[in-house]
């Protein structure tokens, strides 16, 4: 479902723009719209499961609501996700198709290595932003510099996890999500 709606929506803000802007079906946008657009449907859609992870396998005891707070960092973390995911891929790629040798582009294109590499190491950054949300709801009462310590602890193993589970999401996802558009919409031009 998360997914589905995520990249439904960005679909959809594509075929929209080229149909505005007179554009081929098969372009797809970088800009502002499709931020907003994408972010608005994964974090309705990403919040209600963090919301539910984090009551099912935070804590133990009695499940309680999410603090203000962690639902603030999860939102960050998953707004810069969804730019790493799908404005940045885009923009990414004409420098990348510079840099890369000729032997490698037979392989493999500048926007697919974009798409794998923009939501992955946007983790990095990330990471910590989800590290502290989950401190929050699980261990109240506690100091800042302990927090602190607990995210920088686990920031490389967390941000390594995370992009464990990005690259298969809006990697692959991504780079599949791509080819598909473009034949479909290639059929309806």
């Amino acid at each position: 479902m998360l997914y589905f709606g995520t990249y439904f929506t960005a679909n959809s803000i594509d075929t929209a723009s080229s149909t505005t802007s007179y554009t081929p079906v098969t372009s797809t946008t970088a800009g502002t719209s499709k931020f907003v657009a994408t972010s608005g449907a994964n974090l309705a859609l990403c919040l209600y499961k963090d919301n539910r992870f984090t009551q099912l396998f935070g804590s133990t005891g009695p499940s309680r609501p999410v603090p203000l707070p962690t639902f603030a960092l999860f939102t960050i973390r998953d707004c810069l996700t969804i730019f790493a995911s799908f404005n940045l891929p885009p923009l990414l790629a004409p420098s990348l198709d510079q840099r890369m040798g000729e032997e490698m582009k037979k392989y493999v294109g500048a926007a697919s290595v974009a798409q794998f590499l923009a939501p992955a190491g946007v983790q990095i950054f990330s990471t910590p932003l989800h590290l502290l949300g989950l401190d929050l709801y699980n261990r109240e009462g506690v100091k800042w510099q302990e927090r602190a310590q607990r995210v920088a602890r686990d920031w490389v193993k967390g941000s390594l996890a995370r992009m464990g589970r990005i690259i298969p999401a809006f990697g692959v996802g991504g780079v599949v999500n791509t080819k598909v558009r473009r034949e479909l919409m290639g059929r309806l031009e």
